[in-house]
């Protein structure tokens, strides 16, 4: 069974620091795949970041230059160092993983972290 558990989370000014951190466990082979997730009450979760198990990595747009998604395949944890927060980042996170980067979807999923950025 896959298990993803972030930490992490919490309340931050403007311009401000925060690193989330997810452990996994359970992926068989590892999970090649991970992402973290963000999403606003009222709005589709939206895709922040994704890393392969080579390091490759996708950003989207609105993030791009401030967080950095990385991993570390010998602890399986998977981390989002976001750096210059604004208060449109305010969202739970969840972390994701697929067991391999050729099928789609992130059918495993954390319960989520909350950050809070204020202005």
């Amino acid at each position: 069974q896959v298990q993803l558990v972030e930490s992490g989370g919490g309340s931050e000014q403007a311009g401000g620091s925060l690193r989330l951190s997810c452990v996994v466990s359970g992926c068989s082979g590892g999970c090649r795949c991970m992402a973290w997730f963000r999403q606003v009450p009222g709005k589709a979760r939206a895709q922040v970041a994704e890393i392969n198990s080579a390091g490759s990595t996708n950003y989207a747009d609105s993030v791009k230059g401030r967080f950095t998604i990385s991993r570390d395949n010998a602890k399986n944890i998977l981390y989002l160092q976001m750096n210059s927060l604004k208060p449109e980042d305010t969202a739970m996170y969840y972390c994701a993983a697929r067991e391999f980067c050729y099928s789609s979807g992130y059918p495993y999923r954390g319960q989520g972290t909350q950050v809070t950025v204020s202005s």
